[in-house]
């Protein structure tokens, strides 16, 4: 099994110019049940299914299993999606030895901004790049399948 640690902060400065590639993602979901994720993503020119399980430690780690599947399967699949898609562009930012994934979304979610990194040890120590704003790791608000349900134009205001 493929466990999947990470820490998500919101992003507060400059990041572009640090990044060293970029692609557009859009996603959909089959299920978004408390306790497992399964969606369709589309990144540039390929697609992939992934299947999540629920989160354990306050967000910061649980199960993935994904798998590139054909495009032309992926864009069918996606038609079967429950209503709403995210779309975002994913920059990516070298850190120490680690990779920043900034996702920038648009749509509904347009003007959030937030940044994931991929740990090995829930306790790993990692270089935290100065645009990183508050950690949110584990605030379920900031989960895509929750982004697609209630998004972000919905509950900004609100703070």
């Amino acid at each position: 099994m493929s466990l999947e640690i990470e820490r998500k902060f919101l992003v507060t400065g400059e990041y572009k110019s640090e990044s060293y590639a970029h692609y557009t993602i859009e996603q959909g979901y089959f299920d978004t049940a408390p306790g497992r994720t399964v969606r369709i993503r589309i990144r540039d020119e390929k697609a992939f299914l992934t299947i999540k399980g629920p989160s354990a430690n306050n967000g910061l780690s649980r199960y993935e299993f994904e798998t590139e599947i054909p495009l032309e399967d992926g864009k069918q699949m996606m038609e079967l999606c429950r209503p709403g898609r995210i779309k975002k562009t994913r920059w990516l930012v070298r850190s120490g030895k680690h990779t920043v994934e900034v996702d920038e979304f648009f749509g509904d979610n347009e003007g959030l901004v937030v940044a994931e990194i991929e740990l090995a040890d829930e306790n790993e120590e990692f270089e935290k790049p100065d645009f990183l704003g508050e950690e949110v790791t584990g605030d379920p608000r900031y989960y895509n399948k929750c982004l697609m349900r209630r998004p972000y134009i919905l509950w900004r205001k609100e703070n």
